[in-house]
């Protein structure tokens, strides 16, 4: 991470979850480093602790205003795309999600291009792939999208890619698969690491959108933060698609009865609810390319990482009492 070679990042989504971790460790490196994000999701209080470094800039800016992003495009030497309708309300406004995840990318892609910007990095998920045709999969696998989320990113990515193709814009996509950390969102609409730890935390039941044996590969927040910074370091990353997953195989089921024993109950209370449309029931994912190219070790011991994020969520809601 010493030998980065850009001086100044614009991260979108910058006080979400994966966004926030991204924009401390490039300011802690010395980069001058602007978060953008509308606070639909985001919160300032992921970035609150940054506000005394000089170089950091925090802007309330949605990635559909191109005019706003145009201005604090200039002098930016890398662009980390985080920013993201995300899938758990893609089916409550389906033209928003596209405007987001596709617009969006496009606007960034287009202004890239207009102020030189040397290396894109675009977050993704292994939502792109859809049902598994073959176990594990990799980057080959065929992509076909199951869910307005899953279509709307692969939009994103192929922007990508044709701006990589036909201009010879550095981007390089990772595919992210059910990341988990600090700071995660506990709302209904977060990730299930962090609503599982509120309803425990508050003597909740925990609810499963299915039967429990869907099957998970939960990557650590901090994994990813390297994921992205190792991409716009390596040469071999330019135009490439890299699954960013752990490889870790945990189902929603056996993730409760975890989570539970991390809050010492025994016998947790759990109610089943129908399955959430177009979620995909396995997910088995070859993590091999991220691994050899950007030579990335994942967090494969996930008790401990589940400890860590437990152990933050406490503190969070016991603050929040």
């Amino acid at each position: 991470m010493k030998n980065f070679p850009f001086k100044k990042a614009l991260v979108t989504g910058g006080a979400g979850f994966v966004g926030s971790h991204l924009v401390e460790e490039l300011v802690k490196m010395g980069v001058y480093t602007i978060s953008v994000d509308n606070y639909f999701a985001g919160k300032h209080e992921n970035l609150e602790h940054l506000k005394d470094y000089d170089n950091f800039q925090e802007e309330n800016c949605d990635i559909l205003d191109y005019d706003r992003l145009d201005e604090l495009y200039q002098g930016v030497e890398v662009v980390f795309h985080q920013a993201a309708s995300k899938k758990t309300i893609c089916m409550n406004n389906p033209r928003l999600d596209l405007d987001i995840n596709a617009k969006g990318a496009f606007n960034l892609l287009e202004l890239a291009m207009k102020h030189g910007v040397k290396k894109y990095v675009h977050a993704s998920t292994g939502s792109v792939y859809g049902e598994a045709q073959y176990f594990p999969q990799d980057e080959k696998h065929p992509l076909v999208p199951t869910s307005y989320y899953g279509i709307s990113k692969l939009a994103g990515e192929k922007y990508a890619k044709v701006f990589n193709h036909l201009y010879g814009l550095d981007t390089t996509v990772l595919r992210y698969f059910h990341v988990y950390g600090a700071r995660q969102e506990s709302s209904d609409v977060g990730g299930v690491v962090s609503i599982f730890t509120r309803n425990l935390f508050k003597k909740q039941p925990m609810t499963i959108h299915g039967d429990g044996t869907q099957q998970r590969s939960f990557t650590y927040v901090k994994d990813v933060v390297k994921a992205n910074i190792l991409s716009a370091m390596t040469p071999e990353a330019t135009g490439e698609a890299f699954n960013c997953a752990s490889g870790i195989k945990v189902t929603i089921q056996e993730l409760a009865e975890k989570c539970a024993q991390a809050f010492g109950v025994e016998k947790p209370e759990i109610l089943y609810d129908e399955w959430t449309p177009g979620d995909i029931k396995v997910f088995d994912i070859d993590n091999s390319k991220i691994k050899k190219i950007l030579g990335l070790d994942f967090l494969t011991d996930f008790d401990k990482g589940l400890k860590e994020t437990i152990d933050w969520g406490k503190a969070y809601f016991s603050k929040m009492q």
